[in-house]
């Protein structure tokens, strides 16, 4: 058993939008990745995926409209579903997915 602090996790990676697991619960990966201004692509998958705000905001486009996810929110991404994140997201994002 362990303990991460994900905040200082995010912080310490030398690029934006690169997570890492940073282990797995449920049979499913929990990873961090630290968010800044840029746009990250759009993607699908076979598996819904959550989305958990840690601090700061995502941009979350869902085919053209975006939802803005607030620290302490999360957003569950339906599996097939093309989504990206546009300008302007920032902050600590935790992912829980396969």
């Amino acid at each position: 058993m362990s303990k991460t602090n994900l905040l200082e996790t995010a912080r310490s990676f030398p690029n934006a939008w690169s997570s890492r697991v940073i282990g797995r619960a449920a049979n499913a990966n929990v990873k961090v990745l630290r968010m800044d201004s840029g746009a990250y692509p759009d993607e699908s998958h076979d598996f819904d995926e959550a989305l958990l705000v840690l601090d700061g905001c995502m941009r979350l486009d869902l085919q053209g409209q975006v939802t803005e996810v607030q620290a302490g929110e999360v957003f569950i991404v339906p599996a097939g579903v093309p989504h990206a994140v546009a300008p302007g997201s920032h902050g600590t994002l935790v992912i829980i997915d396969q």
